[in-house]
């Protein structure tokens, strides 16, 4: 699948010595929806501003379009929607009165307003003013905003910070929409793994400023399956203690069993049968499968 964005090898340090981002790769399939993962503080939206051509990083390449962002920024920002941080709106105009302000510079006719507000379910707001909106409805106006242009690329940090779980559902079911019938790739941002994987076809994770996976979800989920350690309990611990190690077996005691690292259903049975041929009995067997969040936690917590 096409990239519709490559970083290679991006560095940015704010100060001396004190590297934001270090040697960052990151490829965004075309169509897809990216839900880049991190915690507070990683680097995420230092990222996308790289990206926007707001910061210039100091190493590597930013490539979006298969164009340099620093040597075409305008004609690429013409195909770009995005919201970095808070929602740019005025709190006295409506809704289509906001959006008025940005036609004028976006210089599209204003039967795309309508079709905007519709998009994003503000059609009939009427003239209430913007500061009388919800955090959902001042986010999805945020959102028809950065749609005005008809954008092939929507660039979104944090959408769902502070919304209540009805605004963290009308922006997920908004995104879907918006990727599947209007074909727009989506960089989504978000420090809860729990909301990006309702939404994202592909994930990349950050922390610190360096990448710690990037793929698919389908990836991320089949590391997930894979990663599952196994817990015997046998009835004379120290006998299979030497018949593993015997047949070279890596393993562990652990919580009055033993412990084995993970391994595929033919290998755990193969072992199994090793320990009964050799009159240990297993009376519990049981594999630990690491959920996502896991496996989340696990790779932001082992620095390279």
């Amino acid at each position: 699948m096409e990239a519709i964005v490559q970083m290679e090898k991006v560095g940015l340090a704010f100060r001396k010595g004190t590297p934001v981002l270090s040697d960052l790769n990151l490829n965004i399939p075309q169509g897809s929806i990216y839900g880049f993962l991190g915690p507070n503080g990683a680097g995420k939206t230092t990222t996308l501003r790289i990206l926007l051509g707001l910061l210039k990083q100091q190493e590597g390449t930013v490539r979006v379009f298969n164009e340099d962002i620093h040597v075409d920024r305008s004609n690429i920002l013409r195909r770009v929607g995005s919201l970095i941080e808070s929602p740019s709106i005025y709190g006295h105009l409506s809704a289509i009165e906001n959006l008025q302000v940005w036609r004028v510079l976006y210089n599209v006719p204003q039967k795309r307003l309508n079709e905007v507000l519709a998009l994003v379910g503000l059609e009939n707001t009427g003239t209430k003013p913007a500061r009388h909106f919800s955090l959902g409805m001042k986010q999805r106006l945020a959102i028809a905003v950065a749609l005005l242009h008809q954008p092939a690329l929507l660039v979104l940090d944090e959408p769902t910070n502070g919304l209540d779980p009805e605004g963290i559902l009308e922006i997920r079911d908004l995104l879907k929409q918006l990727n599947r019938e209007h074909g727009i790739s989506i960089i989504v941002s978000s420090h809860l793994l729990s909301e990006i994987e309702r939404v994202a076809s592909h994930i990349g994770i950050i922390h610190h400023g360096s990448m710690k996976f990037e793929g698919s979800l389908e990836e991320l989920k089949a590391i997930s399956a894979a990663s599952g350690r196994v817990h015997l309990k046998v009835n004379d611990m120290e006998r299979a203690g030497l018949v593993l190690d015997e047949h070279r077996i890596s393993f562990m005691f652990r919580d009055n069993g033993i412990q084995l690292p993970a391994m595929m259903p033919s290998e755990i049975a193969r072992i199994n049968r090793i320990l009964v041929l050799a009159d240990c009995e297993v009376h519990h067997l049981a594999i630990e499968k690491n959920d996502l969040e896991s496996i989340f936690i696990n790779l932001i917590q082992h620095e390279k």
